[in-house]
């Protein structure tokens, strides 16, 4: 009697750690009229032509994971090849970050207080319109889809997106090198912030983060 009872209590505790743990999946859409090559980190990567989806499980605990989308890629049958836009050290499956410019979105999972931080991130640039929504709870979505890369600063154009002013300066000022804590808005800040107020458009910018419950599951659409 007593070893079934303990056995009851062990079958509990290890379905509520597991419902508390399991994986987020988030489904990437392309909704773009043009390829965009998606890529994770982690998860690698994939062409996704007009309307089709990749879904993907993010492991709970995740502190940094990426999602973003490459442009104008060109890979041969071993998968190696070059993007004009987020390319990932010439992988189709990336491995690592995207160069770039690339619009971000990220998640940051079970974190504080059961939470998921979720944020895009135009730090490192632009190339392509993207939104993350809440699938299972009623979290706030977020879009960034402004036309960005045809209203671009001189300064910043590149082909196919729209660059961060650390890629092309060089500078402390743009670059946050003493901490992001130390770093604040700039005129070309403002610019992406003006356009995109749910993103993040600097390395010590978290107003646009926002907060869901640990468990959720996710939408990252290309165009929204």
């Amino acid at each position: 009697m007593k070893f079934t009872y303990t056995l009851s209590l062990l079958v509990l505790c290890l379905t509520s750690c597991l419902t508390l743990t399991h994986a987020a999946n988030v489904n990437i859409i392309n909704q773009c009229s043009y390829p965009v090559w998606a890529a994770a980190s982690p998860g690698g990567g994939r062409r996704l032509d007009k309307g089709q989806s990749w879904p993907l499980d993010v492991a709970p605990g995740t502190a940094n994971a990426r999602i973003w989308g490459r442009t104008s890629c060109k890979f041969d049958a071993n998968g190696q090849g070059q993007c004009q836009t987020g390319d990932c050290s010439g992988r189709l499956e990336c491995q690592g970050y995207g160069k770039p410019p690339n619009t971000v979105a990220e998640f940051a999972l079970n974190r504080l207080n059961n939470q998921d931080v979720i944020d895009i991130k135009l730090v490192e640039g632009f190339n392509i319109p993207l939104g993350i929504s809440s699938v299972t709870s009623s979290c706030r979505d977020i879009r960034c889809s402004a036309p960005i890369v045809d209203q671009c600063p001189t300064q910043l154009r590149t082909r196919g997106g729209c660059n961060n002013p650390c890629t092309v300066f060089k500078t402390n000022k743009y670059c946050c090198a003493n901490g992001p804590q130390n770093c604040g808005p700039t005129n070309f800040s403002k610019f992406f912030k003006d356009r995109c107020p749910d993103a993040s458009s600097y390395p010590g910018d978290a107003a646009s983060f926002v907060t869901c419950p640990s468990g959720t599951n996710y939408r990252v659409v290309f165009c929204p």
